[in-house]
């Protein structure tokens, strides 16, 4: 697997290379998305969740929501019991989608265990 350390999104500021290590999470919000970093920090880009997906589902990230993108190096937790849960570092915690969680489960114990 191989692991690009930047993406060049457009944002207020003109061109961005944000670093992918950076990123804890993106969620979307309408047709937009929320990048949320590990500093605190967040920002909003005119870019739907599914173009994220396509771009970053190689490089440590994986959908475990309609809504929410992770990156798996900040996973602290991963509850496959019962309703999956997977807890971050930052103590923001999601419920893998039902549709999700085989995926979800395989692709994680892959990654935990690399």
């Amino acid at each position: 697997m191989t692991h690009t350390n930047y993406i060049n999104l457009t944002t207020h500021y003109g061109k961005e290379l944000i670093p992918l290590n950076k990123i804890l999470r993106i969620e979307a919000v309408s047709n937009y998305s929320k990048l949320y970093f590990e500093d605190g920090k967040t920002l909003v880009v005119s870019k739907v969740l599914q173009w994220f997906e396509e771009k970053l589902v190689n490089d440590y990230f994986i959908r475990v929501h309609r809504s929410h993108l992770i990156n798996t190096v900040y996973i602290s937790e991963y509850n496959k019991k019962g309703k999956q849960t997977i807890i971050l570092k930052d103590n923001s915690f999601f419920q893998v989608a039902r549709r999700k969680q085989s995926i979800v489960r395989r692709l994680l114990e892959n990654v935990m265990t690399a």
